[in-house]
């Protein structure tokens, strides 16, 4: 046993292999553990390595629960042997294994992860409701299902406040809060509110749209992350998140109530958020830490709480399409959503009641009366689609598609695979997606009238009236829905008399005069005070967002994973769109048949209610980035750095060397977990805290490689130990320390950790952070 100068040691020990213990020690001076104290580090041991950790009272030591096998792994499902290895055959198999580091690798053993022939056990049902939030860019909903019937969805038949003539199930994603930052109204009443304020008392309210994108865009989001009102202001944005959701949560609440027969208790509802799924982890974090804020659930009860990615939600529910619920695009073309012969292809599967079917004499779905009266309350506000109607058969076992999920803010593109003999589904390709939402047509939009009107007057514009601006946008939304592929007629935009006013005696001259000197040629003037866009430019604003779109589906497609597609699922509020739609069966229907579902704004909202009802449907997923830790290890002449070189005791070690828990695109199976082992360097410690690091890329051997960054930390708490335990632990001749094993799950929509002292059995309190 070594000891430091300061009276510290630092353990290493091996994993244990049918029961027996290979360990060895070393030490390091006090003045090197200060030094690596003020980088934020402390350094501790690791089989042959030592785990760059940090703790706020002391080093740690770092046991690896690792297989001497060959080709070593650390991911396992619960309950089997730690000497079995258990990758996936597919994962890929980064080639670094000579640096003594036991990498998160597939076995070369035969053992098979994914038993095919076993079924899958149904999840239990704990919950008594389900209640889901889409919570999108430009538009948010609700639903829900009551568990002892979940086959019926439960959704908003219209929102109070919204457009005429429009199916407005979902409400805008807009929040009014007043100037003494409390919460006044969402969606249609807040953009209404905000609207009729006097425009110089509209500069003190804060009026916030789209806010959503905020999060996707910051790359060092935090819990004090601010966003910017329409006027200017600033407000922490877990605040305007937490109202929002505090809204969602208050408005289902009060419909559960009034349609469940019997009082419903806080933790008998699960509830579902949805988000991108090219969010990265803090950016999922964030919206958890929002719906805690907004009382949604606590944080102690962290698994009432899911996060579901948008484009996987709607997958789990475009399987499960009756007849009546799709259009396929190669056998219907679509022209401004109508069909050929004139018709609606978007006839609503939406039932009265509980989805039971009609009477023609009778309004009323045919119910027992006392249902029937119950129900009758809610039909001008609440619909329920039940799953009856023929199963569309087109979409057999083992076939792969694709989903594309077109926002208001982002596109999300999943691949998924249903698996035989399970039902359940299997990513092929790990998510991917970009910017490429609806907003792109407004940023358009808004550049064509900075073109026009000058970029000046324009931003002048925004910051002095402000609300004109939101009814300026508003009608552009209203019109860009009625655009479609060979239009003819030009579309009238309204100017706000304000805007032509303000125009006038801000520069002097007619908002006309500016359309004719601006030789914006593609744009009209009409004396009815509307700009007129022609199908040129309509076709201007559109393309380039369509063309990111196509462009990645077209590279997604070319992916020795992802060939073979069959169909391409279009989803989302986007999705709508029929010049969207019309370029991407021009661009792909030769590759796959292109299908989208009827209410297809509604896809995610419908999906995510199924995933809360069943959690494990998703059994296999993608690893979107490379996770690990940093440690030192054996150095090697010619292969390390001389920079990298740490000398002690007369040992070279190499410094920084990346440990991966797994490898970017790596096959995780839901419940499968990446174990490793830990004990404080010193009696007393009541904290561990180990930084993480992550890449985009495998190919990467050092944290300081370009490309690797610090995005989150593991904190584990000790408990004080007992008394039995602290005296056995002071008359251990050898030196041992509490082991404190922790398992970290990267297979669900989150990364989850959670830990055990081995010595007692007793669950520790573990989390992982990415927001500080």
């Amino acid at each position: 046993m070594l000891k430091s100068p300061a009276g510290n040691f630092i353990t290493a020990e091996h994993h244990r292999a049918e029961k027996h213990l290979c360990r060895f020690s070393v030490s390091l001076p006090s003045a090197l553990l200060q030094q690596f104290e003020l980088r934020g580090e402390l350094w501790s041991s690791k089989s042959r390595s030592l785990v760059q950790c940090k703790g706020w009272e002391g080093p740690v030591t770092c046991i690896m629960a690792e297989s001497m096998h060959p080709g070593p792994t650390s991911l396992q499902l619960p309950g089997e042997d730690a000497s079995v290895s258990t990758s996936h055959s597919s994962s890929p198999t980064p080639s670094r294994n000579d640096c003594s580091i036991a990498p998160i690798t597939p076995s070369p053993s035969p053992v098979c992860l994914y038993p095919r022939t076993e079924l899958r056990p149904r999840p239990p049902r704990p919950f008594s409701v389900v209640v889901a939030i889409d919570f999108g860019t430009t538009s948010s909903g609700y639903a829900f299902s009551f568990t002892d019937d979940p086959e019926a969805i439960h959704m908003m038949r219209r929102w109070e406040g919204g457009d005429p003539g429009v199916a407005n199930q979902k409400s805008p994603t807009c929040l009014l809060l007043t100037p003494d930052l409390r919460f006044h109204s969402f969606g249609f009443a807040a953009r209404d509110s905000y609207h009729d304020l006097d425009p110089e008392e509209a500069r003190h309210w804060l009026y916030f749209d789209k806010f959503k994108m905020k999060i996707h865009s910051t790359s060092d989001l935090t819990m004090v992350t601010e966003l910017e009102s329409v006027s200017g202001q600033r407000v922490r944005a877990i605040e305007v998140f937490a109202h929002a959701l505090r809204f969602f949560r208050e408005h289902a609440l009060k419909e559960m109530k009034d349609q469940s027969s019997s009082l419903l208790q806080r933790d008998e509802v699960r509830w579902v958020i949805t988000v991108p799924a090219v969010w990265r982890q803090p950016a999922k974090q964030f919206m958890r830490e929002a719906a805690y804020l907004a009382g949604l659930v606590s944080p102690d009860s962290h698994e009432q709480l899911l996060i579901a990615l948008e484009p996987e939600a709607a997958s789990i529910y475009c399987r499960k399409l009756r007849l009546h619920q799709l259009i396929d695009l190669s056998q219907r073309p679509i022209t401004n959503s109508l069909d050929q012969d004139g018709s609606r292809p978007f006839d609503s599967s939406f039932r009265q009641g509980n989805g039971a079917p009609f009477d023609s004499q009778n309004p009323l779905p045919l119910l027992p009366t006392r249902e029937q009266l119950r129900r009758a309350r809610h039909s001008r506000t609440f619909l329920v689609e039940s799953g009856t109607g023929e199963l569309w058969s087109e979409m057999q076992t083992g076939d792969k598609y694709m989903v594309a999920d077109c926002g208001g803010g982002t596109v999300d593109l999943t691949v998924h695979q249903i698996e035989q003999g399970q039902g359940t589904l299997k990513e092929l390709y790990k998510a991917s997606g970009g910017p490429y939402g609806a907003v792109g047509v407004d940023l358009a939009f808004e550049a064509m009238l900075c073109r026009i009107f000058g970029t000046d007057f324009i931003k002048t514009f925004k910051a002095k009236r402000p609300a004109a601006w939101v009814d300026l946008t508003i009608a552009f939304e209203a019109r860009k829905r009625t655009a479609a592929p060979g239009r003819v007629a030009a579309l009238n935009i309204s100017l706000p008399f304000s805007f032509i006013d303000f125009y006038k005696r801000h520069c002097g001259h007619s908002v006309e005069t500016a359309l004719r000197r601006s030789k914006v040629n593609i744009v009209k003037w009409s004396s009815q005070g509307m700009l007129r866009l022609t199908t040129e430019a309509m076709n201007e604003l559109f393309q380039p967002t369509i063309n990111n779109i196509i462009r990645h589906i077209e590279d997604l497609m070319q992916k020795e994973e992802v060939k073979g597609v069959r169909f391409l699922f279009l989803v989302g509020g986007f999705a709508e769109s029929p010049m969207l739609q019309r370029a991407v069966q021009n661009a792909l229907g030769h590759h796959c048949r292109i299908i989208i579902p009827q209410d297809v704004g509604l896809t995610i909202l419908k999906g995510a209610v199924l995933f809360g009802l069943d959690p494990t449907v998703v059994r296999v997923r993608r690893c979107p980035l490379t996770y690990g830790v940093g440690v030192l290890n054996r150095f090697v002449e010619g292969r390390h750095p001389r920079e990298k070189l740490l000398i002690k005791d007369g040992r070279e070690w190499c410094t920084d060397i990346l440990d991966r828990f797994v490898s970017v695109d790596q096959s995780v199976a839901l419940g499968e977990v990446v174990r490793r082992s830990y004990t404080p360097a010193r009696l007393g410690q009541r904290k561990i805290i180990i930084n993480i690091y992550c890449s985009n890329t495998d190919d990467v051997v050092y944290i300081t490689d370009p490309g690797v960054r610090k995005c989150g930390a593991i904190t584990l708490d000790l408990p004080e130990p007992s008394a039995a335990a602290a005296c056995s632990s002071a008359n251990d001749s050898a030196g041992e320390r509490r082991e404190i094993r922790a398992a970290m799950q990267f297979g669900d929509t989150e990364i989850k950790v959670t830990a055990v002292d081995v010595a007692t059995g007793r669950q520790m309190r573990a989390s992982i952070d990415f927001l500080s």
